[in-house]
């Protein structure tokens, strides 16, 4: 469709005082769907009302509207950085940013629905506000540096793209709203487009829903699963390397991807981000007589002036948390930490996966051959298993053996019960 000769026809337009590149009209793009596909009117109007609802067409007056108007209403093809294909995670982190990124551009006079989520992701995330608002500072100042067709054209590419992704309040069940019936439909239609979407990525990596490679250990006794699976496996299967693709969070709660990922920022002179990111972990999940000691040794190795392994963070950043040493809990460095994630998820995840270390380590990847195993073989691995009684059954059988011995006589109660455990063992 953006063919320069083929695709549909585009041109510059001028939106109030702001000349857009490339845009494209609703009769047009219909036009095109039918002649390409020899449908009606109608079947191509759905399928441009399917492109914008999904997010890889945005109109450029009536962006709330995800809808394809058949007339001279003005449309634009998403950047394929935003399209739904790249499959990129929603968070709540990077929704608060640009949503405090619009409130500083537009003076505090946000949209309803976007006052309304930047109300709520506040109370959600006030831990962590300050962190919000510096990235959104420092992302705005950045945006003002580009020429301003430039700077229009993504801000209609970014706003589109939360206009379809935006997650949902998270207060919606508890509070009034306006709108609730259609706000409560609206976020369970996205809640089951998120469930849809996860289970698709992940179906075939789920050793219960699609099967284990080579064999299923549940199934044939056979442990190779377990072994080519292991933490720290020296060799990682494909699916594992495939995993690391999804998402970021998918990396770091892999041990193997994480010393894949260490390995790379290694070779670029920046281990210590990472180093510090697993540090902030331990003292959040670690023992809380150590918390204290845990604490001012990650201050003195990544963040005092001189540290071995200086981290680069702000000022506010350093500020928030060198206030907060005076006073150390577990999540005192959580500022720090975020920022730090942030910085590696942004800039150092995106060239790992282009990087010769990842594709060194795709390309040794292991691909497990399926085994075979005769229907003989797998009622002999059954019968071995003697699964353990419930321990109902154990009860009801003990009652009895007790209400026999009564009805017989005077009995000796030890040697009662030591029959019975007896019997439980074999």
């Amino acid at each position: 469709m953006q063919d320069p000769k083929s695709g549909v026809k585009s041109q510059t337009q001028r939106l109030v005082i702001t000349t857009i590149p490339h845009a494209i009209t609703g009769e047009d793009i219909v036009a095109w769907i039918v002649n390409r596909f020899k449908i009606d009117a109608t079947e191509a109007r759905a399928m441009g009302t399917m492109m914008v609802a999904f997010g890889y067409i945005y109109p450029l007056q009536d962006h709330k509207r995800l809808i394809l108007k058949p007339d001279t209403s003005l449309y634009r093809f998403q950047t394929p950085y935003f399209w739904p294909a790249q499959q990129w995670p929603v968070e709540d982190t990077d929704y608060a940013i640009y949503l405090a990124k619009r409130n500083i551009r537009k003076k505090g006079m946000l949209e309803l629905y976007e006052q309304e989520q930047y109300n709520s992701l506040y109370k959600w995330m006030n831990h962590k506000w300050d962190f919000i608002v510096m990235q959104a500072k420092e992302q705005y100042r950045a945006g003002k540096e580009r020429k301003k067709p430039d700077r229009v054209v993504f801000d209609c590419q970014e706003r589109a793209y939360w206009v379809v992704h935006r997650p949902p309040v998270r207060n919606i069940w508890t509070e009034y709203r306006p709108y609730g019936q259609f706000n409560i439909i609206f976020n369970f239609i996205a809640f089951f487009c998120r469930i849809v979407k996860y289970a698709t990525t992940y179906k075939e990596h789920d050793p219960l829903l699609h099967s284990c490679l080579p064999s299923n250990p549940w199934l044939t006794d056979d442990v190779t699963y377990w072994t080519l699976n292991m933490p720290n496996v020296e060799t990682p299967t494909k699916m594992r390397v495939e995993c690391w693709t999804f998402s970021f969070g998918e990396l770091l709660m892999d041990p193997r991807g994480r010393a894949d990922f260490r390995l790379f920022l290694k070779k670029e002179f920046s281990g210590e981000n990472l180093a510090f990111w697993e540090a902030c972990e331990d003292l959040k999940w670690g023992a809380a007589e150590t918390m204290k000691e845990k604490a001012q040794q990650i201050y003195k190795t990544f963040l005092a002036r001189g540290a071995p392994r200086w981290i680069n963070i702000d000022g506010k950043t350093m500020d928030i948390t060198v206030k907060g040493l005076a006073h150390p809990h577990c999540y005192v460095l959580d500022a720090a930490q975020t920022h730090i994630y942030m910085l590696m998820k942004k800039d150092s995840y995106g060239r790992y996966l282009k990087s010769p270390v990842f594709k060194e380590t795709q390309r040794k990847a292991i691909a497990p051959e399926p085994h075979r195993f005769t229907e003989t073989q797998l009622e002999q691995n059954a019968k071995r298993r003697r699964p353990s009684l419930s321990p109902i059954i154990l009860r009801q059988q003990e009652e009895e053996q007790k209400a026999k011995l009564a009805a017989s006589g005077p009995v000796d109660i030890t040697q009662v019960m030591s029959e019975l455990e007896r019997k439980q063992k074999t």
